[in-house]
Formats: structure tokens, sequence, C-alpha cells
């Protein structure tokens, strides 16, 4: 009977070392795992209450929902209002070589936006993607169409006209470059509309702290050709680490302060482009990826582009590559010519 019992006591400490050392070898693993992804893997910009478009840390709540408004980028809208507000804009082609803005607020909140212009399909996609509310002044009718058959929701400036609650048309500008977005308003006239206005955002990848080891080419400044006499420059700040901004030769500054927009991180995708009518309107491929350039902190990357979840987000070799905390401006150029013909980038 001893002998069974001493049987019975060696069985019993050996399970117990054996499970002792399994859950010793997991935790070792977890904590293996969890070093590697604080170093691979970009932060998601909610982990520290931080906003989820800019990657910034915040005190306050992060629960308001984003808003994408239309701006004008006819050269007789410049200098516009509220750009340097936005979390992250879009410069894309409208017709011909002129571009339009699409910005997106959501840890700030302008007084004054615009002046704010026409729907296209390509923005209002871009705008769902990101949850935000989008705003803009009229549309063409089968636009109008798409956006009431999909459930966009929005806010339309042309039922609002220079009612002096949500829009306004300033004096100083003729039509149709002079009407404005009051912001304050977009929260009273979108639960009007029973829209929601709180919601858990969803964020863009960002980079750890140590940001500083960016790897890539210089890049001090770079130009973006959209046509022989329409062209974009970022000018790489080194005391700042950031990228200045200017459109044809002249810097793009706010209205009211004339200080110089910027941006934290400049991203340029190639996208298939493709005119629908007669007006030169487009249709734009936002679903398929494809080349990219990331400029950060004065280096440029040669990545690759994909919508995850609705999001422009660059990634390199299938993995997400974060964002520097910030602005990001983004710059879509069309596949033919190419990105290659279409950016040049030099470290003077």
């Amino acid at each position: 009977m001893r002998k069974i019992r001493k049987k019975w006591f060696i069985l019993i400490v050996l399970a117990f070392l054996l499970v002792a050392c399994s859950q010793e070898k997991a935790e070792d693993n977890d904590e293996k795992s969890t070093n590697l992804d604080s170093k691979t893997k970009p932060k998601t910009g909610q982990e520290e209450n931080s906003y989820p478009f800019t990657g910034l840390d915040t005190d306050k709540a992060i629960d308001q929902r984003p808003v994408a408004v239309m701006v004008n980028n006819h050269p007789k809208a410049r200098p516009q209002s509220g750009l340097s507000q936005a979390d992250v804009v879009f410069e894309i082609l409208a017709e011909g070589s002129i571009t339009r803005f699409l910005a997106i607020y959501q840890s700030e909140e302008p007084e004054i936006v615009g002046p704010v212009r026409s729907a296209r399909e390509y923005y209002f996609e871009l705008a769902e993607g990101y949850d935000a509310i989008y705003v803009y002044h009229g549309a063409a009718n089968f636009v109008e169409d798409m956006i009431q058959e999909r459930g966009i929701e929005n806010i339309n400036g042309a039922s609002y006209d220079n009612d002096g609650q949500i829009f306004k048309r300033e004096s100083f500008r003729k039509a149709p470059h002079n009407s404005y977005l009051l912001f304050d308003a977009v929260n009273d006239i979108a639960e009007q509309k029973g829209y929601e206005t709180k919601t858990d955002v969803a964020p863009l990848p960002f980079l750890e702290d140590d940001a500083d080891d960016i790897e890539g080419e210089p890049s001090e400044q770079v130009t973006i050709a959209y046509d022989s006499n329409w062209q974009v420059q970022y000018d790489y700040d080194e005391e700042d680490e950031r990228y200045l901004r200017s459109s044809d030769g002249e810097p793009t500054i706010e209205l009211n302060t004339e200080e110089q927009i910027y941006a934290d991180n400049v991203f340029i995708v190639e996208a298939q482009h493709e005119v629908i009518d007669d007006e030169g309107r487009r249709a734009i491929d936002f679903e398929s990826g494809g080349n990219a350039y990331l400029m950060q902190k004065g280096k440029m990357q040669e990545i690759e582009w994909e919508n995850v979840d609705g999001k422009m987000t660059p990634v390199k070799e299938g993995e997400p590559i974060g964002f520097v905390p910030g602005k990001t401006w983004i710059n879509v150029v069309p596949s033919s010519p190419g990105i290659d013909h279409s950016v040049s980038i030099s470290s003077h």
C-alpha cells in the first residue's frame, strides 16, 4: 500500500511540475510577443486617449463624429478658411486639372470652413469610409440621387443657402466661390436630421515614439504636377519637422491668420481615373490599391496604398505603416501618366 501511495505522490509531483513549466513557457512567449508587437506594430491612435486621425494625446473626449467638408480649390477661392484645422485633407482632381479638397475634422472644430463646393461620388465614398457626416453645396442630379439612394448622411448647403445659421454667402467673393460653412451649427443640423453626432471613431495607424528612426530617401521638396500650370509643392521645414504647402507657386495659407498650411505626413497615392461625362466629371478607383509615396520627417518611402475598412492606408510588404502623429495631406494622382511622372522629389 505504501508503495502505491509513493507512486501516486511521485505522479502528482511530476504533473505539477509539468503544468508549472508549461505556464512559465507560455508567459515567456506572451512577453516576447508583446515586446515584438510594441516594436513592429504601429499604435492604433486610441491606446493613450489620443485623437483617432492625428494620434496626438488629449485629455478631452474623443467621441465626436467626424465631419467631412468639400472645400473649393479654384484660384478664385483662395486663400481658404479652416483647412489648417482639418485632421486629414484629400486633394483630388474634379474637372480638368482643377483639384478639390475633402477636409476631415474630428480633433478640432473651426469657426468657419470654405468656400464649400459641390459633391462628387468618390468624395462622399471617402467620407463614408471615415464615418463622417458629408457636407457639400449642391450636386448634379445623378450624384444627389446616389447620395440619397446609398443613405449617405449629409448636409447639403443648397438646402440652407445663405440661411445665416449653417451657411453664409460672403460678399468679398462671387458665387460659386463664396459659400461658407458655419461649423458650430453642424451638430444641431445633424441632430435635426436624425444623425448620430457621437461615435466610437476607428483610428488610423500611428508610429510609436521612435518615429525619428524613419527609413527612406531624403525628401526636402516634393512637387506634384496635376498639369503644367497646376502644381502643388511641399517644402520640408527642418526646424518644425513638417512640410509647408504651396499651390501654383504661392503659399497655401489660412484666410484670416495668413499662416501657411503644413502637413506632418504627405501621402501621395496613384489611382485609376476615368472621365464619365461631357462635363469632365470623373470616377476614381479607391478600392484596388496601388503605388504610393509617403513623406515623413524629411524622408520618402516608396510603398503601396490599400483601402483598409474605407480608409486610405500606407502599406509596405502587406503590412500597414504608421503615420507620424499630426496632420496628414493625401494627394491623389491619376495612374496615367502615373505617380513617377506626376511627382518629383528633391533633397536640394
